[in-house]
This record gives C-alpha cells, sequence and structure tokens, in this order.
C-alpha cells in the first residue's frame, strides 16, 4: 500500500498543479465518491462530476505548495496528513484524507478533514 498511495499521491499533486481533465479523471474510479468534508451532505459522486467539480473550484499552481505524510494504511485504506500553504491572503490548512484505492491504484473514495491554521 505505501508504493501505491505515494504513486496516487504524486499524481494528485500532478493534478492539482495541471487541472487537466484526463490527470484528474485519471486518479478515481468511475464510481468514485469525492466528500470535501466528513459527512459531506453533497459529495462528488462518479469521475465526471469529480472532474467538473474539481475544476470549477480549482486553485492555480503558483497560489499554493503543498507537503504531505502517510500516517497509516491498513488494506487498501490510507489515511495522509497534508499541509496546504497558499501564497496569496487565503488562509492555511492543515488536512487529514482517508483515501481508499481499488486494484489498479485509483481512488474509489476520498474524504477530506481541513483545518484552517491559526496564526
Amino acid at each position: 500500500m505505501t508504493d501505491a498511495i505515494r504513486q496516487w499521491m504524486d499524481k494528485y499533486v500532478a493534478a492539482w498543479t495541471t487541472n487537466d481533465p484526463e490527470d484528474i479523471g485519471a486518479l478515481f474510479t468511475e464510481d468514485a465518491v469525492y466528500a470535501t468534508r466528513p459527512y459531506d451532505p453533497d459529495p462528488w459522486r462518479g469521475r465526471e462530476q469529480i472532474v467538473e467539480r474539481w475544476i470549477r473550484s480549482a486553485d492555480q499552481p503558483e497560489d499554493w505548495t503543498f507537503e504531505w505524510s502517510l500516517l497509516a494504511s491498513d488494506g487498501d485504506l490510507a489515511f495522509v496528513q497534508g499541509r496546504t500553504t497558499y501564497l496569496d491572503d487565503r488562509p492555511n490548512y492543515e488536512n487529514l484524507w482517508v483515501i481508499r484505492l481499488d486494484s489498479d491504484g485509483r481512488a474509489s473514495s476520498f474524504a477530506e478533514w481541513f483545518m484552517e491554521q491559526k496564526v
């Protein structure tokens, strides 16, 4: 799992940088669910909607930096801690991601918790 999640995270950061629909879509299974917060009442459902909503809310690559580490994994489930630093006037965030990968290394579910850093 360690290699699979590292590869997936590398592809995620690359997709975040390019905002290319093919890069984004390649991360997820056809029926994936992407929750932008815990217990999200309106998660992004399916690869097509994930790509559409990602692009609608896309960050520009020169506006942020991101660091991450794998906290743990259990079977096909990975727990990632991240830190998003925005280079403009937006707040920075601490992140916890819970990612379930299929046998092809694509996410079938993704949930994120994010907390604004207090200065």
